[in-house]
């Protein structure tokens, strides 16, 4: 009874807004008029009518067609419905070519009345999903009473750290999650999220349980002979392709799971936007997007939403430069554009893309949803932009919570994040030179007019390495530098490669034929070491040595990474506890580069990004670090995967998170 009256209010809520919007639109425009409110509350009826007789058509094309051409039917299924509607309903009076501003406008019209009431908008993009998925669960539990199998949703919100939800639980701005563990349905953990703190390198340990191919975002394959960058979807299926063949990895995912907008597959049967498949297979199955390409008037509202978010965002940006508002980074361009689409159209497209396989039954579903990563990067983490976006996301939540309570398994939802982001600004901001060209200066390739550590700054270090790690150029012949072909720009392998991932650092010699060890750097080029670890920015420098056990250097002292060894003073004095193993590990990776930098941490703990970020990640330093988890009350963590950082157990790594949400699903019986 409570779901019938629920879909009873529903569809008159959903009626009496497509009412409103389209009698607004019909009182603005020419060409269209109406004879009072009846004939505007019977086309309302007629658009929900069309659309419910011409769903199961369309579903049938774009199983055919696929996305494009589920988009392409639905806007052309949206105009012919309002047009058959606008014509045949008695009292409409209807000039030529006035449908498709009928339709823009109505779906502005809606968009913004419930933007004014504070409804959650994506209630529209779901409410036909919804009822659909309570007529099944009743006529289900009218023939099938026994209790529903299981399933499970984890939902990734990326770039979220334990400390920028505790404050927006506290704030008020994610009343859903703080609901879930006021009333004891989940818990809250903290994971380490190691070095390379990045979403490919998260998601490959997440899904498969091994992210040693992933060294970085970006880096640079010597048997590619280029520069390889994950959100590419042709270097995103290499490197899966790398992570399922490894001896190590174990899919989280199977033949009936889904996965939607991650960057790889896990194994999934059914993979929609995700990165690693889209150039093999297309964005998806069609009949999927068939609730935002074809409902009326959901589309037009999604757009005309994003075009208002980039509005939004242009004044938010003007009102950081009015204030002085610091550290910044410049917020215009395409980034414009990304954030509209990111915030509302994608947001908006994945919650129905997850609802629309929540009903169907896929034994797990997975999502990444990267609003607030994106804002967080250029506005920062937790300023007020990003947060909105992070309110925005648990309304997300609260909405598929609803799918759940409906669909015909018994789902739990799992929450995790990727990684956390550390505030400041960034390197070329406060030290008026780019990383790159900073070691093109030491390595004595370019003119020496950019802030350089003179050679007093880099005396200490330059000393104690040349004690430790002597020449010994003597000792065996000179080797030539092999030049490799490569596949660049131009064709040609450059002397050096040099990336910023956040505030992690890496730096390749590519003509050479084999990684460089910290000794033949030195030989090489004697400022570079010395000057990069005596430099204000750089808060450590990490290089293999010809003894096989990776070193960090300050600006007056060594650490050997494995055995804790010290010369001078510790480089590591300060820093997390887990700093000296992530790095030793990060250095050790096949693709890493032959030297590593970790930026310097301010007194305030912000970093400096060698990118463009306001709000990072990819290092150490500050909160990027401390991911989280939220997880349903009826598991617990395993002990025998917890691990101590800085006096907290928490899980350690992103495999660690995969073993445990195995665990789990074989608790629950998914696996």
């Amino acid at each position: 009874m409570r779901y019938r009256i629920g879909d009873l209010a529903d569809a008159g809520l959903a009626l009496a807004a497509t009412a409103l919007g389209l009698g607004a639109a019909i009182a603005v425009l020419g060409g269209v008029s109406a004879g009072g409110p009846l004939p505007v509350l019977a086309v309302a009826l007629a658009v929900g009518l069309g659309d419910y007789l011409t769903r199961p058509l369309l579903r049938l094309m774009a199983a055919r067609t696929g996305a494009v051409g589920a988009l392409l039917a639905g806007l052309a299924t949206q105009v012919l419905v309002l047009w058959a509607a606008l014509e045949l309903v008695p009292g409409i009076d209807l000039g030529p070519q006035a449908v498709p501003a009928v339709l823009l406008l109505t779906g502005v019209v809606m968009a913004a009345g419930r933007w004014l009431v504070g409804v959650n908008d994506s209630e529209y993009v779901l409410g036909d999903v919804v009822r659909r998925a309570r007529s099944r669960a009743r006529r289900d539990r009218r023939e099938t009473p026994a209790r529903r199998e299981p399933g499970l949703l984890v939902v990734m919100l990326d770039g979220v750290g334990r400390d920028t939800l505790g404050g927006a639980i506290e704030a008020g701005l994610a009343p859903t999650i703080y609901r879930w563990l006021r009333t004891g349905s989940h818990r809250l953990a903290t994971w380490w999220a190691r070095v390379p703190a990045t979403t490919p390198a998260s998601q490959a340990a997440l899904l498969y349980g091994d992210s040693s191919a992933v060294p970085s975002f970006r880096w640079w394959d010597r048997e590619a002979g280029r520069l390889v960058v994950t959100n590419r979807p042709a270097d995103a299926a290499r490197v899966e392709g790398r992570i399922a063949d490894s001896p190590g990895a174990r899919p989280l995912l199977g033949p009936d799971d889904v996965a939607i907008s991650m960057m790889f597959s896990g194994g999934a049967g059914t993979n929609v936007l995700v990165m690693s498949r889209a150039g093999r297979e297309g964005i998806g199955p069609g009949p999927a997007f068939l609730r935002m390409f074809a409902s009326p008037f959901v589309l037009v509202r999604s757009v005309a939403l994003t075009v208002a978010e980039m509005v939004k965002e242009l004044f938010q940006a003007h009102r950081q430069r009015v204030r002085g508002v610091v550290p910044r980074v410049s917020r215009g361009g395409w980034y414009v554009v990304l954030r509209g689409l990111t915030n509302v159209l994608l947001r908006d497209l994945n919650t129905s893309l997850v609802a629309e396989h929540l009903v169907r039954g896929a034994g797990v579903v997975v999502v990444d949803l990267v609003d607030y990563d994106e804002i967080a990067h250029h506005a920062g983490p937790q300023r007020p932009e990003a947060l909105r976006a992070l309110e925005g996301l648990d309304r997300v939540l609260a909405l598929l919570e609803k799918v759940c309570e409906v669909a015909p398994r018994d789902y739990r939802i799992v929450v995790v994040s990727d990684h956390g982001q550390s505030l400041g600004p960034t390197f070329a901001d406060a030290y008026g030179v780019s990383l790159a060209d900073l070691v093109a200066a030491l390595m004595g390739d370019a003119p020496q007019t950019f802030a350089v550590p003179s050679g007093e700054d880099m005396g200490p270090v330059n000393a104690l390495l040349a004690t430790v790690f002597p020449s010994r150029a003597h000792d065996r012949p000179a080797r030539r530098r092999g030049v490799r072909r490569g596949t660049g720009e131009d064709g040609s392998v450059p002397e050096v490669a040099v990336v910023g991932g956040g505030n992690l650092g890496a730096v390749w010699f590519p003509r050479e034929d084999h990684p460089l060890v910290l000794e033949e750097v030195r030989e090489r080029w004697e400022h570079l070491v010395p000057g990069l670890a005596a430099h204000p920015g750089v808060g450590l420098v990490v290089a293999r040595t010809s003894a096989g056990e990776p070193v960090a250097v300050g600006a007056r002292g060594l650490r050997w990474l494995d055995s804790g060894r010290v010369e001078g003073a510790d480089p590591l004095e300060g820093w997390p506890e887990r700093t000296a193993a992530d790095l030793s590990r990060a250095v050790g990776l096949p693709d890493a580069g032959d030297l590593l930098l970790v930026s310097a941490v301010t007194p305030m703990g912000h970093v400096h990004a060698f990118e463009g970020q306001v709000g990072s990640h990819g290092g150490v330093g500050g909160p990027q670090n401390e991911a989280i988890l939220i997880y349903p009350d009826d598991v617990d963590l395993d002990e025998q995967l917890l691990e101590r950082v800085d006096g907290t157990t928490m899980l350690v790594g992103g495999e660690a998170v995969h073993a445990q949400l195995l665990a789990w699903m074989r608790t629950w019986g998914l696996r």
